[in-house]
């Protein structure tokens, strides 16, 4: 599993990255994580508001931060 976090290092964005990464160590899931910064291919993944979540090069949530909860549902397959 590949999950994207998607902005240009906002302190918004940062706190998306911290709440995936707990969601993972919370779930045991195994995931590859990786910050995307430039606007271009922010962009070219359709998403025009950050932080952005997109696991497996699919966007899953935009323009909010979302809780560890939330994404530990996204990451089991709830969303």
């Amino acid at each position: 599993m590949k999950i994207q976090i998607l902005g240009t290092g906002c302190a918004k964005c940062k706190m998306l990255e911290q709440h995936t990464l707990e969601a993972l160590r919370v779930s045991g899931i195994q995931a590859e994580v990786e910050k995307v910064t430039d606007l271009s291919e922010i962009m070219n993944m359709g998403v025009m508001l950050t932080p952005a979540l997109a696991v497996d090069g699919t966007v899953k949530s935009a323009g909010k931060v979302l809780s560890k909860d939330q994404i530990t549902g996204i990451l089991r397959g709830g969303n």
